[in-house]
């Protein structure tokens, strides 16, 4: 063992290690401390004093400090070498007051060896020497360093002392050195509790080693790591043992190595955040941005058509699986069948039909029912599938949110091992419950919230909107369906002598309303009127002006005028539609006729066939011509007066008479089957002419071959065509006599009669004809002058045509009892199927028409009938 000089401290070797000596001891010790410590740092320096005030020992510190060498330091006076001259008496009073035992600090400018001048702060300790002299030890700092030591410690004070943030310092070993108030607050422990610890005691065993590998890689690799994430629990600091309140926590961490004056490392630093509001925050955000986009979504999807089934399997397209796993959609049956009057019941129970349902689980049900407690009604048994028909029980949330229009939240069925939340979100529209959306999420997705019902009754909201208005527009939609279907002839109409087939294709196909329409009236006599017209104008206005125009033509047409009576009598109708209400004021009929934003104009053709004669009269109101196609020929248009269209006014209109031989085609139609944006009305014509290259083929497949040949643009306008091919009565069919006027014309017409229906096997209507006949062979020699012309024609009905030249029609009256005549036109109303009169050019042709054997309208006149009329 030996001793370090004036120590008392004794070393003992250890092992077999030789004893070490005070000098090797103290080269140790040197050796131990590296360069680059804090002393380096503060720039420290000491030297001493002898009894007698002159320097006795001068460290090398002192020399690197005042830049002065041992040598010419020790023994000198300090005063008198280092002090200024204006302060050294003031000095030697300093000195003889500390070699008295006195202590003293102060400040005293120097200038180092690099010839920096600066300030020290000296503090002298008097001290003892073995002789007994008094003595002192002076140590010198340099201020500015100091005082920078001194501003790092009270900011290193102040930060751990009122940063928000938590600090934390670890040592080599990963236990914590430090932590400040906020850290502290955090976990509900003091501050001096923390000293220490590890990880382990204030998080999580998982959290811990996360916590922990992060801290020895910071350690080792010098790398930091940036905003880790940790969860634990934030405690209360009124219960350190920690069984107090406590709350889920969440912070983030940034870890860093930190380093001693050598470089050495010597623990790390970190800091952390509690972000456990700034990720509530960003989760509210991100739901709030996923509920904009949702809503967004469903206002680009949701009614991109007027149908009803359509309009909610969009709402659900929306909703699964964005918003929930699986979800429904019933609507009120009413509703659906375009019922009038209210929208389902007021107590929530009428019959809804499930019109949509998706599911984003592979194994969801089909549908989603209230489960049916003791008492209750029952409801369906099993699933609903999309199209059923069912009620909801009277007591069920889902009839209460269909009774009350209010969001119900069903209680989850416990016997139900898929669904978690259900939300039953009523559909409103208009003040008026259209049906029900189910939003449902299965068993371990998050429940709903309240701002998930919020969001519901939004998207609710919206589907409903478009549903009412796809009611509305179904319900309007089936009205203009049936003002078109009965403003155009049903089915294949027939007529005589004529095999007709036709097509109308509106524009609109949303609406299927339009202003083109076409027409085949019969008239007497077997002949047929033939009518195509346009409205200008699309949609419901022009239909209903289509409707009134179309009326008027066949309430004309059965007054048998000629073709330009009749458009000459319709474009007075035209221009009346137009004009204002009779009693309007006069400001409003006078207005200028120039204005024509509420006159109906509208272009038609007209023209009647006659299968006697194989002839058709045409007239024509701003139309396209009609083409023609007669065997072995190519189509032509025919030259016809073109007109000026109805609701014009002011100029007559003309026909023409045009002959047509078996076979022929006749071909009416509207411009929008020949005219569009890509091709001019010319080139319309044109192809339409290459299109009717093989008439004789069926009718129904040259209208086809029409359509799928022309490039009609269709959906620009309405495109009507109607086609007629000649057919004529065979002479076979037509008796055809002139009777001069003489009483024996009487008897001859009704032997004329009897053996033209013996001839053509219609033995059975002999009687009837012959009396009728009778009648109006009569009535013709009575009222009229000159040759009397009797015809008979025989297609799907029997006719019967008495000519005169009388002007005067017949008109039917009830005969009194005292009269001996006026009772045969009340005859020939009761024996008749039909009967009539019309003007001819030189007078009036009376008709009547009996249907052949066989036909369900034949019926015999009864005894009371026919003395009646006696």
């Amino acid at each position: 063992m030996c001793e370090l000089e004036g120590s008392g401290v004794s070393v003992e070797p250890s092992g077999g290690e030789e004893p070490r000596t005070p000098a090797a001891l103290r080269q140790h010790v040197w050796q131990s401390s590296p360069p680059g410590s804090i002393y380096d740092y503060i720039r420290v320096a000491s030297f001493s004093l002898g009894p007698d005030g002159r320097v006795e020992q001068w460290s090398e510190r002192a020399e690197e400090f005042f830049g002065v060498p041992a040598d010419e330091a020790v023994g000198k006076d300090p005063i008198e070498a280092f002090v200024p001259e204006d302060i050294q008496d003031r000095a030697h009073d300093r000195i003889a007051q500390i070699l008295d035992g006195r202590e003293w600090i102060g400040l005293v400018p120097y200038r180092d060896a690099t010839g920096h001048e600066g300030l020290a702060e000296i503090y002298v300790m008097p001290s003892q020497s073995e002789t007994g002299g008094r003595g002192a030890l002076c140590i010198a700092v340099d201020v500015r360093v100091l005082r920078q030591i001194e501003t790092d410690l009270a900011s290193s004070q102040a930060v751990f002392g009122q940063s928000p943030m938590g600090f934390v310092l670890f040592d080599t070993d990963l236990k914590l050195l430090r932590v400040n108030e906020r850290f502290a607050d955090t976990f509900g422990r003091p501050v001096k509790d923390y000293r220490g610890r590890t990880p382990y005691d204030f998080l999580s065993r998982v959290e811990g080693d996360r916590l922990t590998a992060a801290l020895r890689q910071v350690l080792e690799s010098g790398d930091p790591v940036l905003n880790m994430m940790l969860v634990g629990t934030a405690g209360d600091r009124s219960d350190p043992g920690g069984g107090g309140q406590s709350s889920r926590r969440r912070w983030s961490m940034s870890l860093y190595r930190l380093h001693g004056g050598s470089g050495r490392p010597i623990g790390v630093a970190g800091l952390a955040q509690d972000v456990t509001g700034r990720q509530r925050a960003e989760r509210e955000a991100a739901h709030t941005r996923r509920n904009l986009a949702l809503l967004n979504e469903a206002g680009r999807r949701i009614g991109s058509s007027l149908d009803l089934e359509k309009t909610a399997s969009e709402l659900l397209d929306v909703a699964v699986p964005h918003f929930c796993d699986l979800a429904s959609v019933d609507l009120y049956q009413s509703l659906l069948s375009g019922e009038e009057g209210p929208v389902g019941t007021a107590d929530g129970s009428g019959e809804i039909r499930r019109v949509a349902f998706a599911s984003a689980v592979s194994d969801a049900p089909v549908g989603l029912l209230p489960p049916v407690k003791e008492g209750e009604d029952p409801a369906p048994a099993g699933p609903v599938s999309v199209g059923a028909v069912h009620r909801y029980p009277f007591s069920s949330p889902f009839a209460s949110a269909l009774r009350t229009a209010q969001t119900q939240v069903p209680e989850p069925d416990e016997g139900d091992s898929f669904v978690q939340s259900t939300l039953a979100v009523p559909m409103v529209a208009r003040d008026t419950v259209l049906g029900l959306v189910q939003f449902s999420r299965a068993k371990g997705s998050e429940p709903f919230n309240e701002r998930d019902r919020m969001l519901a009754e939004e998207l609710a909201s919206r589907a409903a909107v478009c549903i009412d208005n796809a009611r509305l527009y179904r319900r309007e939609h089936e009205r203009a369906l049936i003002l078109q279907r009965s403003l155009l002839p049903p089915g294949n109409p027939e007529a005589a002598g004529l095999d007709i087939a036709c097509r109308y294709l509106p524009g609109n196909m949303e609406t299927e309303v339009g202003g083109d329409w076409f027409d085949v009236i019969e008239l007497p006599g077997h002949r047929t009127a033939l009518v195509v017209g346009d409205v200008m104008g699309r949609g419901l206005r022009a239909a209903v002006a289509m409707g009134e125009l179309r009326t008027a033509v066949r309430t004309l047409a059965l007054l048998d005028l000629e073709p330009a009576d009749v458009l000459t009598a319709l474009d007075e109708v035209a221009r009346g539609l137009g004009g204002p209400a009779e009693g309007g004021s006069r400001r409003a009929r006078d207005k200028d006729a120039s204005d024509l934003s509420e006159v109906y104009l509208a272009t038609c053709v007209y023209a009647v066939y006659d299968a006697v004669t194989r002839r058709v009269t045409i007239a024509n109101a701003g139309h396209l011509p009609p083409a023609i196609v007669e065997p072995g020929e190519p189509a032509l248009l025919l030259e016809v007066p073109s007109g000026l269209p109805l609701g014009v006014g002011g100029e007559p209109f003309e026909e023409i008479d045009v002959d047509l031989p078996d076979g022929a085609l006749l071909a009416l139609y509207t411009d929008g089957l020949v005219e569009s944006r890509n091709h001019p009305l010319d080139e319309g014509l044109t192809a339409f002419r290459a299109a009717l290259d093989d008439p004789q083929r069926p009718l129904e497949d040259v209208c086809d071959h029409i359509l799928a040949q022309l490039d009609t643009a269709h959906g620009e306008d309405d495109i009507a065509l109607l086609m007629a091919r000649v057919q004529g009565l065979a002479e076979d069919s037509v008796g055809d006599w002139t009777l001069e006027p003489n009483p024996k014309s009487v008897a001859r017409a009704r032997e004329l009669t009897r053996e033209r229906l013996v001839s053509w096997g219609l033995e059975a209507l002999v009687d009837t004809t012959e009396l009728l006949v009778s009648e109006l062979v009569t009535n013709a020699l009575r009222h009229g002058k000159g040759d009397i012309r009797l015809r008979l024609l025989r297609d799907r009905t029997l006719v019967c045509e008495v000519w005169d030249d009388a002007l005067v029609q017949p008109r039917r009256r009830r005969a009194r009892d005292t009269d001996e005549g006026g009772r045969g036109l009340q005859l020939v109303t009761l024996l008749s199927s039909a009967w009539g009169s019309r003007r001819t050019h030189r007078g009036k042709t009376v008709w009547f028409e009996l249907p052949l054997p066989g036909d369900e309208s034949t019926r015999e006149m009864t005894a009371d009938e026919l003395l009646s009329l006696f």
